[in-house]
């Protein structure tokens, strides 16, 4: 069909953007989310019972949450309302509730969708309660952070958390076909370049649609390359907030690595955080903080190592110096690892706590002054280097005090050479004072 003899709804459709016109009629049609929207699903159960509760629909960009709530409202006919926490006040909230009491009156509920609900603040929130719970309207939230953190107790003990997973290679691939489908061409990209054509959309559907637009307006002759995809576009800038829940996910992920001596994906979750734009130095005291805890004296070499590193990064500055800080993860993953001399720490600080009044035996207290020595301070103390072995076996914890057995160096690395010391020294010591 020529344009001259098209209708004006066609016309109209070709001039909407391609994400719009690819929007799903029907939940069915929704690529990806079984998780929420199978029949034994949170979701798929409610529509299947016809009865709706708030809910907030927490996921990354472009997996669907905006389209899920307009396809909430067309299925179980309620009012449609969408707002943007961003460019919403306290009067446009107002004016939005009193028109959803008056839709209410007249027997239509309203759904009301906010996008970047998080954005909110607490009263802001709390301004929701009294329209969720007299039925005014029924919340649906967007947001891309933890609704943990972000979001009112009160307003999440009203509406259900669902989770919206990041789109895989497979669904990408089938709403690419959806996108050639509704444009009436294939792309012409050659068959190498279109797993990496998906790659760049990193799991957001809405990015692959406009990556495919793009594709579809550009004026070419022949097939499109791998190379021809690089040098053209722009990959979606990975998902990471340096003070958000990302944040805190990808250095658990990396820190993890490294305590289960997997130095493939330690040096994977470094690198996403790099890419993500995360400061070196914050990476450089983490790493030292592993080197601390995870390994501790198995290896003695591991704290001096990230220091070192650390100290070369602030030399070389970046990208240079960033290599001595991987390089130093690769190492601490491999090192042996012993949690000993924290556990001891801990220990000790807690029976520091409940021990905090006890005073030192005589035996070990400073004597500056005669008044002091007369009260037996210091008396009895036995010099070790005079000692048999060097080693005296006096006590030297609270004489009302048990002694507990605080560090239990592991068999692993440098700490084995500690146990055999610990051992050794404990035989000693149980010969310098024998039990009647």
């Amino acid at each position: 069909m020529s344009d001259l003899f098209k209708t004006s709804d066609q016309a109209d459709n070709q001039l909407q953007p391609l994400a719009e016109r690819l929007r799903p009629k029907s939940v069915d049609q929704v690529i990806g989310q079984s998780q929420i929207l199978d029949t034994d699903a949170p979701l798929g159960a409610m529509l299947a019972s016809g009865k709706l509760g708030s809910i907030i629909f927490w996921g990354p960009p472009g997996v669907g949450k905006t389209t899920l709530a307009r396809l909430l409202a067309d299925q179980t006919n309620l009012h449609f309302e969408q707002i943007s926490a961003i460019f919403t006040g306290v009067a446009d909230l107002k004016r939005c509730f009193e028109a959803a009491k008056i839709r209410a009156n007249n027997g239509r509920r309203t759904l009301l969708f906010v996008d970047e609900i998080h954005r909110f603040n607490k009263a802001q929130q709390d301004g929701f309660l009294p329209h969720m719970e007299d039925g005014t309207i029924l919340l649906v939230g967007a947001t891309t952070e933890n609704p943990s953190f972000e979001l009112n107790a009160a307003l999440l003990s009203r509406a259900q958390v669902m989770v919206l997973s990041r789109l895989s290679d497979t669904e990408l691939d089938d709403l690419l076909e959806r996108a050639e489908n509704e444009l009436g061409v294939s792309l012409p990209i050659s068959k190498q370049a279109r797993p990496m054509l998906i790659s760049m959309a990193d799991g957001d559907g809405r990015a692959l649609i406009n990556l495919v637009e793009q594709i579809a307006n550009w004026q070419v002759y022949g097939e499109l390359t791998l190379h021809d995809l690089q040098k053209r576009l722009t990959r979606k800038a990975s998902k990471y907030d340096k003070s958000g829940e990302e944040h805190d996910n990808l250095i658990s992920a990396l820190h993890k690595s490294v305590r289960g001596s997997d130095p493939d994906a330690a040096v994977y979750w470094l690198a996403r955080m790099f890419e993500g734009g995360e400061d070196p130095r914050y990476l450089a005291r983490r790493i030292l903080r592993m080197a601390v805890e995870d390994i501790g004296l198995a290896d003695l070499e591991a704290q001096n190592i990230c220091i070192q590193a650390w100290e070369t990064y602030e030399r070389l500055g970046s990208p240079e110096g960033e290599l001595a800080i991987a390089q130093a993860v690769i190492y601490l993953a491999l090192a042996p690892k012993s949690n000993a001399g924290y556990v001891a720490y801990k220990s000790a600080r807690a029976l520091a706590k409940t021990n905090g009044s006890e005073p030192p035996p005589l035996h070990i207290r400073n004597a500056p002054t005669a008044l002091m020595k007369q009260q037996g301070y210091g008396e009895g103390y036995a010099y070790d280097h005079d000692a048999e072995d060097g080693f005296s076996g006096q006590n030297y914890f609270p004489d009302h005090m048990d002694r507990p057995a605080i560090y239990q160096p592991v068999e692993r690395g440098f700490e084995r050479e500690l146990q055999k010391r610990v051992q050794y020294f404990n035989k000693l010591r149980e010969k310098r004072n024998p039990k009647p």
